[in-house]
């Protein structure tokens, strides 16, 4: 029977990946520094959570990734454990551990036990400034020229899977998101407009600090884009963009306004990223690409944390 490993399976996109594996019927275990589950327990029952197996270790421990993939004999790995924005500026040092030597944790564990392909979350965070590139949407092969500490361990992690499929044969497949959105997302840059639905929900007035355009992600989407990926490996070392219409962020406020009847406020501070990227090459390499349309997962989000 296969198992699938998810690192950082207590955040956003783990809780998801857990949830949408469960429905599948497929076995899973999750690997985490952390024991919290109130994300997951927006998803899944307490019943639900039985089919699950826990582990908590520490990623950047070697010995701890390797043993997970042999004692439960992994066969899918989505790696997605990191720590983001924040915490890489206020401590480069671990970031590094954490983002980029766990990465070479969990390649090097799946080599261990002759596994051929790994899948992992890198980001939009691996480009540049906006005034960088040329205006539309930006392809996978625009150049990656990040400017946080976080940017520049996903830029290591794409490089260092380029590397193990040069020198052993190992295939990959990165996804890069931009704003994820829905339940869970609760830490984070981009977490604002979540924030702001679950004040919604809760009848409460937000403001989010930042405005201009850009790419939304219903996290539920993100979640089993990973685990196509994961199911359906290409032969090389891929990472791809996850495109999405462009919208701006002061057109996310009104419609949570307008699905709520709460006002969300938007400050006209722009993010320092480029408005959007095409997701073409993602849609040439899998027949699935999933884009619940924005108002859609809105409406859901806030209706989920009423509930």
């Amino acid at each position: 029977m296969s198992t699938y490993l998810v690192t950082g399976a207590m955040g956003c996109i783990g809780a998801w990946m857990l949830h949408h594996l469960h429905e599948q019927g497929k076995q899973a275990v999750s690997f985490d520094l952390s024991e919290t589950r109130h994300r997951l327990d927006l998803l899944m029952s307490k019943e639900q959570q039985h089919a699950i197996t826990f582990v908590q270790g520490d990623l950047t421990d070697p010995d701890a990734v390797k043993q997970v993939f042999s004692e439960y004999g992994i066969t899918h790995v989505i790696h997605l454990a990191a720590l983001q924005v924040p915490f890489c500026r206020k401590d480069p040092i671990m970031g590094a551990k954490v983002n980029v030597t766990g990465t070479i944790n969990v390649f090097e564990a799946a080599r261990a036990v002759g596994m051929n392909h790994v899948v992992y979350a890198s980001s939009i965070a691996v480009y540049g400034s906006k005034g960088e590139y040329p205006d539309g949407l930006l392809g996978d092969d625009q150049p990656r020229l990040p400017k946080t500490f976080y940017g520049v361990y996903k830029v290591a992690n794409e490089d260092s899977a380029k590397v193990y499929h040069r020198n052993h044969g190992m295939t990959s497949t990165a996804l890069r998101p931009y704003t994820v959105y829905g339940l869970g997302r609760d830490q984070g840059l981009t977490s604002e407009p979540t924030k702001a639905m679950h004040a919604a929900a809760n009848g409460e007035a937000y403001n989010i600090t930042f405005g201009g355009k850009m790419q939304f992600h219903f996290a539920s989407d993100v979640a089993r884009q990973f685990i196509d990926a994961v199911e359906n490996p290409l032969d090389g070392a891929y990472a791809f963009n996850m495109g999405q219409p462009v919208v701006a962020v002061a057109d996310v406020a009104r419609t949570i306004t307008d699905i709520s009847g709460v006002e969300v406020t938007v400050e006209e501070n722009p993010l320092p990223f480029p408005d959007g990227f095409d997701n073409n090459a993602l849609k040439q390499h899998f027949a699935t690409v999933y884009e619940t349309p924005l108002e859609d997962g809105i409406r859901q989000t806030i209706a989920s944390f009423k509930a």
